[in-house]
């Protein structure tokens, strides 16, 4: 399927304000003729998440917006209410514009469809094991999109954004030697969806996606630099730089679950000893519950283990929730090493705003409470004055309102 494009920066830019929703073209016009401190740095607009096209007159503006309709990118939406004279027309992005948000999970498969201004019309999950392999995940992931297919929520995709939990080359759309992912290394996964779906496709950290959904939709909506750290199976760590995601070099930037906390600790996935992840990870969360079970010192999560056979993140938070002291301990033990090394990061980033997601985060504000408490004490005040660390509140749709967001900004890009 051909998905057609803005043809120049000018349309890129009125598509992007666009994706914020309607607008007048007077408002567009009003816009668009702002002064700008240099040719590359443009006043944002208020409430305005993108920057606005550069210095545009109201006729070159609007041939662009009649071009993106015949293009199908947008489409007129009425009148605009009068201000006295005479009433301007609204535009809007196109309502047939279809974007599908997928977002692999070490444990779990998530998939939505958005429209062009990234608003969920579908979203269906499953649980799937990352670690029986591409082929395996990926027929999954295209069985829940043909659910979606099936409810009338799309007959053709514009673009599908995917995220999976291991480190990415976002050059190249393929996973590089991810940890939790045996089999996955350099499969050409963003190739494999492009066919698949038969549109364009992106593909990038989990992380990084959860990060561009809470810019988009959450609460780091006026926030253009902050941090988002993803407690789940895994531990990574987006980093929003003036409202984009910064990604390093190599597509490895934030990947905080393999720094070093103790050189005698645990053994983790990725080969090394002490790092982050194995200390608070999903899974070392749950080993730990187990052991404490095993050894009689909780009684509750030795009864919980001995109905379901296992453990996890939400068997520790039931029983912290009922005074249990060996779930507490743990949840304060894990908050502890997080807030260490999230310490050392808010005082070289100095970030705007901190956001704690994941599975592991649904821990709520036990472990809330002892991050803040560690990052407060011991980063520099001048970087902690007026630092807001809170749980994300779009919890299950920030990794496929992202990925859609990834997505768009492809389509929507000249």
């Amino acid at each position: 399927m051909k998905t057609n494009r803005p043809e120049n920066p000018h349309q890129a830019a009125l598509l992007r304000l666009l994706r914020e929703g309607p607008h007048s073209r007077a408002e567009l016009a009003a816009i668009a003729a702002e002064p700008t401190a240099s040719a590359g740095s443009p006043v944002l607009p208020p409430g305005a998440a993108y920057p606005h096209p550069w210095r545009m007159s109201r006729s070159k503006l609007n041939a662009e917006l009649d071009r993106l309709v015949t293009l199908g990118l947008v489409e007129t939406d009425g009148l605009a209410a009068s201000r006295g004279g005479r009433r301007s027309g609204r535009v809007r992005l196109s309502r047939a514009t279809r974007f599908a948000g997928i977002d692999i999970g070490a444990t779990s498969v998530d998939v939505a469809v958005t429209d062009g201004e990234l608003r969920v019309l579908g979203h269906v999950s499953e649980a799937c094991d990352i670690r029986l392999g591409p082929a395996h995940v990926l027929d999954r992931v295209l069985a829940l999109a043909g659910k979606l297919r099936e409810q009338g929520l799309f007959t053709q995709l514009h673009g599908a954004g995917i995220g999976i939990p291991g480190p990415v080359s976002f050059a190249e759309g393929i996973p590089v030697a991810p940890p939790l992912m045996p089999g996955w290394d350099r499969y050409p996964l963003r190739e494999m969806i492009t066919q698949e779906l038969g549109c364009p496709a992106t593909l990038d950290n989990d992380v990084n996606i959860m990060a561009l959904g809470e810019l988009h939709a959450g609460v780091a909506r006026q926030v253009h630099d902050f941090l988002l750290v993803k407690i789940g199976t895994g531990i990574g760590c987006g980093i929003v730089v003036d409202g984009k995601i910064y990604r390093g070099v190599s597509g490895s930037a934030g990947d905080i679950g393999h720094i070093r906390v103790d050189e005698l600790g645990p053994l983790c996935a990725c080969g090394n000893a002490g790092c982050l992840e194995a200390y608070f990870g999903g899974a070392a969360l749950a080993a730990q519950a187990q052991a404490a079970a095993r050894s009689g010192a909780s009684p509750y999560l030795a009864e919980r283990l001995l109905a379901a056979g296992r453990l996890s993140a939400e068997d520790v938070a039931a029983a912290a929730a009922q005074g249990d002291p060996v779930a507490v301990q743990l949840i304060r033990d894990g908050g502890r090493r997080v807030g260490q090394v999230l310490a050392g990061l808010v005082s070289f980033f100095n970030p705007g705003l901190v956001i704690i997601a994941g599975g592991v985060a649904r821990l709520g504000h036990l472990l809330l409470a002892e991050i803040r408490s560690v990052v407060y004490r011991r980063s520099l005040p001048l970087a902690t004055g007026n630092l807001p660390i809170v749980l994300s509140e779009l919890e299950d749709i920030a990794g496929v309102v992202g990925a859609a967001r990834l997505i768009s900004d492809h389509v929507y890009s000249a």
